[in-house]
Parts: C-alpha cells; sequence; structure tokens
C-alpha cells in the first residue's frame, strides 16, 4: 500500500489520540467524514494500523521491574527458532522479543514485580525455551523515554 501525506496526518494523528472520533479526525487532516473513514479503513486493512493500543502506567500496577534479557541459542535451525518465537508470545510477562544481529540471537524486554518473581520466570520458563545456550540479564534503572508513537 502507498501511504501519501493525508495518509501520515492520518496516522500522526491517530498516533496523538487513538481515540479520536473520524469526524473529528477528519476535520484535523482537512478531509470530510466518507473519505476520512475509506482511508482509515484501507490503513486497517492493510496491516499499517496494526492495532489500536492503551498505554499503561506499569509502575501504578507494580510492575517496577524492566528486564532486558539477551539470549544466546545452541543451535540455529528454522524449527528451534520457530517453537522459540511461538513460545515467547504465550507470556505477558515478555513485552517485546527481537530477533536480532551481533552476539545475542534474541533480545526480550521482560516486565515483572520484582527481582525474586525474574528469578522464578527465568529458572521456571527462560531457560527452558527452546534452544537457549545462556541468557544474559540486565535491569533498567530508570525510564527514560518509552513510546508507540513512530516518527513519520
Amino acid at each position: 500500500m502507498c501511504v501519501d501525506k493525508i495518509d501520515r496526518r492520518i496516522l500522526s494523528s491517530l498516533q496523538d489520540n487513538p481515540q479520536r472520533s473520524v469526524a473529528d479526525l477528519a476535520s484535523e487532516v482537512g478531509l470530510s467524514h466518507t473519505p476520512c473513514w475509506r482511508r482509515l479503513k484501507k490503513l486497517e486493512e492493510s496491516g499499517v494500523i496494526r492495532e489500536r493500543a492503551v498505554i499503561l502506567d506499569p509502575l501504578l500496577l507494580d510492575l517496577t521491574v524492566s528486564v532486558f534479557a539477551e539470549l544466546r541459542l545452541k543451535q540455529h535451525d528454522e524449527e528451534t527458532l520457530e517453537a522459540l518465537e511461538a513460545q515467547a508470545r504465550e507470556h505477558p510477562e515478555i513485552v517485546e522479543c527481537f530477533s536480532m544481529s551481533g552476539q545475542g540471537d534474541y533480545l526480550m524486554r521482560i516486565v515483572v514485580r520484582n527481582i525474586g518473581e525474574y528469578e522464578v520466570f527465568l529458572k521456571k520458563i527462560l531457560l527452558h525455551l527452546p534452544g537457549v545456550a545462556s541468557i544474559n540479564s540486565s535491569f533498567a534503572l530508570k525510564c527514560i523515554k518509552m513510546t508507540t508513537k513512530l516518527p513519520i
């Protein structure tokens, strides 16, 4: 799908306020309701808009520890990679997971209540993911910036 200037204005506006009504969105980007709605539907159907989310404050929910876990694998066959990725998607504590270049094979951001909870997660879940050879864990001291907004 080709994303033009108007689509980018729609996307930018939605990033600022995903609950905005189509009428408000249309007014902001200079379209009437129906053409704006059509563009919005095309952006959703094409997958440019994957989903709309509510951003929660983890500290207010007592999820005070963010861990960045770098995983190295024993083997790199397709079956192992797909199995690890499928299992990573099943655990809500793993909020982000990236296949990486460089020394580590995967980088995960894991959110838990405390270090003890991470220790249990490490022992019971992470170390048992398919093909894991080693895990290097780093703990975030403070979140400086966290956003879902893309620079469009």
